[in-house]
C-alpha cells in the first residue's frame, strides 16, 4: 500500500508541488532575511556614524558591514567641489587612483538625473580610472545613487563589485537608502563644525576678556570660567574641594550673607555692587541672569570688573579738586596778610632806627621785627605750597621741603602736646622732585602720625622726622620718614592703608585719600612708600625716591 500510495502521489504531481511550495517559501525566507539584516546594518551604521566622524571613517564603517547585505568589493564617494566632481574617498583606499572625474562620467550622469542606476564601470576604466594591478580583478559591475542634501546634490555614493550583474533593483534600493543616510550623515557633521567653531570662537573670546567672568548655576554651582581671578581669590580656587561659587570664590562652607545671586533668581534682572578685597583691591561686580524659554533663572553670568586703578584717579581728582580750593583760598589770605604784614615789619625797622641807643625799647622792636619776618617766611611758604599749576621736576632740597612743612603744620601738632624731633642728615644730596608734591606727602605723613598719637591713651607723644641716604636694591635712594609711637597698624590692615577712601578714622576726621595720593606721587618719581607698624607701639612711614 505504502508503493501504491507513493506512486500515485507521483503520478497527479503531489511531491511537485509540495516541492515548489517548500522553494518558493525558501526563497521568500531569505529575501526576509536580506531585507533584516540591510535594515539592521542601516540602523547600524546610524548609530555608528557619529558626527565628529570624517568621511573617510564613515566610509570604512560601512564597507565592514556592507558585504552582510549585498555584494561590496568597492565603496566611494564623489562629492562636488566648485563644480568639480572628485572622487573624494574610497574603500579600500588603493584599488583605483582618485582624481577629478570628466563630464562624460557615470557619476555626472547620476548627478544630472538625480536618480540612481546600476553600470557597467569597464568604460570608465578605459577613459578616466585607472585600476590598481595588484587587485586581482577590476569592478564588473556598479550602483551609483545621488547624495541629496536638502534639495541639493553634493556628491554620488559608488557600490562595486567584481561580479558581473552583481546589482537588481532592490540592491540598488538600499543604496539609495545608505546615500540618504550618508547625505544626512554629512549635514550633521557639517551642522556639527559649525557649531563647535562657534563654540570655539565663543571660548576664545571668552577666555580673552582680561577681567574675570564666572557662569554659575541656580543652585551655586561653577559651571565655567576664564581663569582670570586675582591671586588672593586663586588660593581659595585652587583649595576648594566642591564647585560652589562661595567655596571656590570665598573659601564659604555656606552661601555669602545677603547673597546677590539670591536677588537674581528672585527678580530675573541684573544686580550689582562694589567690594573691596583683603588685599585692597576694589572690584565692581555684576550678576546677570541667563533665562530658559519660560523666563526661569538658570544660570547666572558673575562679571568682576577691577577698578582699582580708576578709583585712585578718581580719588587723586578728587584730592586735586580740594587741594585746589583750600590752595585759592589760602592764596588769597596769604596775600591778604603779606600787606599789612609788611607795614608792621616796615615801621618796627624804622622805629628801631629812631630808637637806636635804647635797649629797652630797641629789644622789644627787635622782637617784633623777628615774628613778624618769621609770619612773613610762612605766609610765602603757603603762598608756594598753594600754586595749582604743575611745577616741573627739578633738582630739590629735601631738608628745606621738610623745614617748610614743619613751620606750617608745627603749631598744629605742638598744640596737640606732641613733641617734634627733627633728625636731617645734613649731607642728603638733592634729588630730582616737584617740591610741592613732595610736601604734600610730608604732610599726609604728619597728619596721620598726629592722629595715630591722639589715640594713644598716654605716655610721650613723639614724632620724629629723619632723613638719611640709604642703600636697596644696589642703588642710593634718599629716605623721608615720619615715626611716631602711636596705636600701630593692625597686620590685616597695612595692605588696604594705601586704598582710596580707606580710612580707620572717624567720619569726620578723614577722607582715606591722603596715602592713594601720596603713593601716586611716590610713583610718579619712580619711588615707593614703605610702612613699619607693630600694633600698641607706633609706626613709620619712608619715603624713598631715586638719589642716583
Amino acid at each position: 500500500m505504502g508503493d501504491k500510495n507513493t506512486l500515485i502521489e507521483q503520478l497527479t504531481g503531489v511531491n511537485s508541488s509540495k516541492l515548489n511550495y517548500y522553494l518558493e517559501l525558501k526563497q521568500r525566507n531569505a529575501e526576509i532575511l536580506k531585507q533584516n539584516s540591510r535594515l539592521e546594518i542601516l540602523q547600524q551604521l546610524t548609530r555608528d556614524m557619529n558626527i565628529d566622524m570624517s568621511l573617510e571613517d564613515i566610509l570604512e564603517r560601512a564597507f565592514a558591514k556592507l558585504p552582510q547585505a549585498l555584494p561590496c568589493d568597492f565603496l566611494g564617494l564623489a562629492t562636488l567641489v566648485k563644480d568639480q566632481l572628485v572622487l573624494k574617498s574610497m574603500v579600500p583606499k588603493d584599488f583605483m587612483e582618485a582624481g577629478i572625474l570628466p563630464d562624460h562620467a557615470l557619476s555626472w550622469q547620476v548627478i544630472r538625473t538625480r536618480q540612481a542606476g546600476i553600470f557597467d564601470p569597464q568604460p570608465s576604466y578605459q577613459s578616466h580610472l585607472r585600476h590598481n594591478a595588484s587587485y586581482p580583478s577590476p569592478l564588473r559591475s556598479l550602483a551609483a545613487a545621488p547624495v541629496i542634501e536638502r534639495t541639493e546634490v553634493i556628491g554620488v555614493l559608488l557600490v562595486g563589485s567584481i561580479d558581473p550583474d552583481a546589482y537588481s533593483d532592490a540592491e540598488l534600493r538600499f543604496v539609495q537608502h545608505l546615500a540618504d543616510q550618508l547625505a544626512i550623515s554629512i549635514k550633521n557633521a557639517h551642522l556639527y563644525k559649525q557649531v563647535f567653531r562657534a563654540k570655539k570662537e565663543w571660548e576664545q573670546t571668552f577666555r580673552a576678556v582680561t577681567d574675570p567672568i564666572v557662569l554659575i548655576d541656580a543652585d551655586y554651582n561653577v559651571l565655567l570660567h576664564n581663569d582670570r581671578l586675582p591671586e588672593e581669590m586663586m588660593a581659595n580656587w585652587l583649595r576648594g574641594l566642591g564647585g560652589k561659587c562661595h567655596e571656590r570664590l570665598h573659601g564659604l562652607p555656606e552661601p555669602c550673607r545677603e547673597c546677590p545671586v539670591e536677588d537674581v533668581k528672585r527678580h530675573a534682572r541684573p544686580f550689582h555692587h562694589r567690594t573691596q578685597t583683603t588685599a585692597g583691591n576694589i572690584f565692581d561686580i555684576s550678576y546677570y541672569p541667563v533665562c530658559n524659554e519660560e523666563g526661569q533663572v538658570v544660570a547666572i553670568t558673575v562679571f568682576m570688573k577691577d577698578v582699582t586703578e580708576k578709583t585712585k584717579m578718581e580719588a587723586r581728582l578728587v584730592q586735586s579738586a580740594k587741594l585746589a580750593a583750600i590752595g585759592e583760598m589760602a592764596a588769597g589770605v596769604a596775600h591778604e596778610l603779606n600787606s599789612p604784614m609788611t607795614v608792621i615789619i616796615g615801621t618796627a625797622q624804622m622805629l628801631a632806627r629812631d630808637l637806636e641807643g635804647r635797649p629797652v625799647e630797641g629789644e622789644a622792636l627787635a622782637d617784633i621785627i623777628q615774628c613778624g619776618l618769621r609770619c612773613k617766611r610762612i605766609i610765602q611758604n603757603l603762598l608756594t605750597f598753594s600754586r595749582q599749576e604743575q611745577v616741573p621736576m627739578a633738582e630739590t632740597d629735601l631738608n628745606a621741603e621738610v623745614r617748610r612743612v614743619l613751620s606750617l603744620i608745627k603749631y598744629q601738632i605742638n598744640r596737640s602736646q606732641i613733641h617734634i624731633v627733627e633728625d636731617l642728615d645734613p649731607a642728603l644730596p638733592s634729588v630730582m622732585a616737584n617740591g610741592q608734591q613732595i610736601q604734600q606727602v610730608v604732610t599726609n605723613f604728619l597728619v596721620n602720625a598726629r592722629d595715630a598719637l591722639t589715640a594713644r591713651p598716654e605716655g610721650d607723644k613723639t614724632i620724629v622726622v629723619a632723613s638719611r641716604l640709604v642703600e636697596k636694591d644696589q642703588r642710593p635712594w634718599a629716605a623721608l620718614s615720619v615715626r611716631d609711637n602711636g596705636v600701630g597698624i593692625a597686620p590685616e590692615n597695612l595692605q588696604r592703608i594705601f586704598t582710596p577712601f580707606y580710612t580707620s578714622k572717624e567720619a569726620t576726621k578723614g577722607t582715606g585719600l591722603g596715602l592713594s595720593v601720596s603713593l601716586g606721587i611716590a610713583e610718579t618719581h619712580h619711588g615707593r612708600i614703605e610702612v613699619e607698624s607693630l600694633p600698641g607701639e607706633g609706626s613709620t612711614f619712608t619715603l624713598l625716591l631715586p638719589a642716583d
